[in-house]
């Protein structure tokens, strides 16, 4: 068995979340979820900006199917970065559901968001990203943003390949600034460290590299989080940051793993946070997956997402060897 009910984890998480991303208004967000016994895989979208139907992941998580899907088409390890890059035009460029709401953006922006687009969302880095394979740039991650979508390209990569260099430069193809590289890196370290049945990873991971100047920030702030552990979650995601950008994503993330027991509880407490709830999901999702193994994910949220089949096909599967 290889390690892939990580990246599952990460997948069903954001699906679960997805209905809700990007409701940033408390009170709409409490008027959705009220009553209901399940607020995850919402039936209705509510999402304000952006329509996909239920079970269908965000943007983030879907820069991470294609390096799935880019691993297990491509035999030889030399081909996968650049098969990588042409599976990014063909999943997010020209002619894809993606780039067609793009030219939408303009036009829902004049009526200031009424009413969100038919469709999926393309992210400011995997814009540029696609701007820049064109352009024949040696690393052509986006610069503008500092985003998950660099974490989320090299999970499944870090299933198949953990060398830091080999991820850093996964990460900088898709969103390439030194924030991007450094907490994409820490969470994947985090990841590692819980699939080793570390029994307190986020810890261990201050421990280990406390002298690191490199993760300097990042530990900086995870202790942050330590420290006001017993906190509602809700609130210390409105304090260090709902959006989409590091650190407050990261940390937000990490407040929802050390506050929780189980891969359910930490996701539901990350949608009920609101903001860019898929960005904090991808974490949260394998981070627990990894920890406590593939059980820990409810059947029924993965029989409910749909790139989840694909993956599981290959869960039992021996393709996926690191090198």
């Amino acid at each position: 068995m290889n390690n892939f009910h990580i990246f599952l984890g990460a997948t069903v998480a954001d699906a679960a979340a997805r209905p809700l991303h990007w409701v940033y208004d408390p009170k709409k967000l409490k008027k959705y979820i009220k009553g209901k016994k399940e607020i995850t895989f919402l039936k209705q979208n509510k999402s304000p900006f952006y329509s996909i139907k239920t079970g269908n992941v965000s943007g983030y998580n879907d820069v991470g199917q294609v390096m799935f899907k880019t691993l297990v088409s491509t035999k030889k390890k030399i081909e996968i970065l650049k098969k990588f890059k042409k599976n990014i035009i063909k999943n997010f460029g020209p002619g894809s559901a993606y780039w067609r709401n793009l030219k939408l953006r303009k036009k829902y922006k004049k009526i200031k968001w009424k009413k969100p687009m038919n469709g999926p969302w393309i992210h400011q880095n995997i814009l540029e990203t696609i701007q820049n394979i064109k352009a024949k740039k040696s690393i052509t991650g986006g610069t503008k943003v500092n985003e998950s979508d660099g974490y989320c390209a090299a999970l499944p990569y870090y299933l198949y390949n953990n060398s830091d260099k080999e991820l850093k430069r996964v990460i900088r193809g898709v969103a390439n600034s030194k924030t991007n590289e450094i907490y994409g890196l820490a969470k994947l370290k985090i990841i590692d460290l819980a699939l080793k049945q570390n029994k307190n990873p986020v810890q261990v991971f201050i421990q280990k590299y406390k002298k690191n100047i490199y993760f300097k920030e990042v530990i900086v702030n995870i202790k942050k989080i330590i420290r006001i552990k017993s906190q509602n979650h809700t609130k210390v995601v409105k304090k260090f940051g709902k959006a989409c950008s590091y650190p407050g994503t990261f940390m937000g993330s990490i407040h929802a793993i050390i506050s929780s027991s189980s891969y359910k509880s930490a996701v539901i407490k990350t949608i009920k946070a609101g903001g860019c709830n898929c960005s904090r999901a991808n974490f949260v999702g394998a981070y627990f997956a990894a920890l406590k193994g593939i059980k820990n994910i409810p059947t029924q949220w993965i029989n409910k997402t749909k790139p989840a089949k694909n993956i599981k096909k290959m869960i039992y599967s021996d393709i996926w060897i690191r090198y």
